[in-house]
């Protein structure tokens, strides 16, 4: 009976007491895809492993994207795949959304404003994250540089100082004077941008054929018949190019400086993208692109909450200062521009120099760009290669890309600018 009296209290005070075996809940799972290379893809995996070690409710996970995949709780898309995303934005859920709802503290008025542009809605509403932004500038190579008897401490500022240095190099014994990555986005949707060219009208049709477009067009066929421009493919096959010593000059994207310093193989030279001295207002303003961070629709509110944590770990100040030492991406927010200028020596952010002095130039910011529709680009980049090889004149090679990028102009480009 004695024993019986005492089982109830016994009880209580188990209950009461927390379990030495008692079950942790496993962490909710959260898959974020990508298309990068393998070496920038372990980098990611790094910061994503840091921030799995410094909370245990939700376990990130990086996958790689293949065509035809459900979007992730988290997804990295690049410049080229963009258009593809706005289009079928009912499959993602606004970032503004995510962070209000997971009452994570998120301003994007503190976001630089051309780091937003095709990303947010009429009110500043961020749908997706500009994470991995650069823009494009001049490299050169300080050795052939002085090789050629030119100054590497005075960079060609106009393309008609570059076609003078590209003439010395080449009279120096350089193969490859002058090269270029991402035709597109450099020499269509940037050249045009800088210099006060129209990519497209009010309504969106494409024009890119206008007198500055052309001229620069048949002044790098030019080039390229003088053997002072060297062109080995649409994307960054110019890059490893330079990085190997063979190049003179390139223009290519501002977060390549820190894979071409820590190469250590060029000494390398960085300036602002080359203007026309001759087209009136040039120079004006260079154009914000890269990698933005989607998120996927659908989910859980425990897992959008793991989400909303993450971004504010990839916007924390110190973050970004590494990214841009890194990967020299551009840093966020002002805050974080400021923490880079400090913390980093002065050869790890010549490039963020450069290109924000690029981006805060006069020009309206421009979200329709040809490099990001992508058969626009390709077909755009089909008629580059036609003019700049001497198949056909470069006023005809760009009517005919502004005539056929226009017929293949998605009938649904108005919702692709997320207006």
């Amino acid at each position: 009976m004695r024993l019986l009296k005492l089982l109830p209290s016994a009880v209580a005070i188990v209950l009461a007491t927390p379990l030495a075996f008692s079950v942790t809940a496993a962490p909710i799972q959260i898959d974020l895809s990508h298309r990068l290379d393998e070496e920038r893809g372990e980098r990611l995996e790094k910061f994503v492993a840091r921030f799995n070690e410094r909370q245990k409710d939700y376990q990130l996970n990086v996958v790689r994207r293949v065509d035809g995949d459900a979007p992730k709780h988290l997804n990295l898309v690049t410049r080229e795949e963009q258009a593809k995303f706005q289009t079928s934005k009912d499959d993602f859920k606004p970032l503004y959304l995510v962070m209000k709802q997971a009452k994570q503290p998120f301003d994007s008025r503190k976001l630089s404003p051309e780091l937003k542009v095709g990303l947010d809605d009429a009110k500043g509403n961020l749908f997706a994250l500009p994470v991995a932004l650069s823009t494009p500038v001049l490299y050169i190579n300080k050795e052939a540089f002085r090789k050629a008897g030119l100054d590497p401490e005075n960079p060609p500022k106009t393309w008609a100082e570059a076609q003078k240095a590209a003439d010395k190099l080449f009279d120096s014994g350089s193969t490859c004077p002058y090269t270029t990555s991402w035709p597109a986005w450099v020499h269509i949707d940037n050249l045009s941008a800088w210099n006060g060219g129209q990519v497209s009208d009010a309504k969106g049709k494409l024009e890119f054929n206008g007198l500055v477009q052309v001229k620069h067009t048949a002044m790098l066929t030019t080039w390229s018949k003088a053997k002072f421009f060297a062109y080995f493919g649409r994307r960054d096959e110019a890059d490893r190019r330079f990085a190997a010593g063979e190049c003179g000059m390139l223009t290519s994207t501002s977060s390549l400086y820190g894979t071409l310093r820590d190469g250590r193989k060029v000494e390398t030279g960085v300036s602002a993208l080359p203007y026309h001295d001759d087209v009136q207002g040039s120079p004006q303003q260079t154009l914000a692109d890269g990698s933005s961070l989607w998120v996927g629709g659908g989910k859980k509110a425990d897992e959008y909450k793991g989400v909303a944590l993450f971004i504010s770990f990839l916007l924390e100040p110190d973050l970004q200062v590494e990214l841009t030492a890194l990967e020299g991406f551009l840093p966020m927010t002002p805050v974080a521009r400021a923490a880079a200028n400090s913390q980093l020596l002065r050869a790890d952010v010549a490039s963020l120099d450069v290109a924000y002095l690029q981006l805060q130039g006069k020009g309206a910011l421009r979200p329709l760009r040809v490099s990001q529709i992508e058969p626009v680009r390709i077909i755009v980049e089909e008629e580059l290669e036609a003019a700049w090889d001497g198949r056909k004149p470069a006023k005809e090679a760009l009517d005919n890309a502004v005539d056929r990028g226009n017929e293949a102009l998605p009938a649904a480009l108005k919702a692709q600018l997320l207006k």
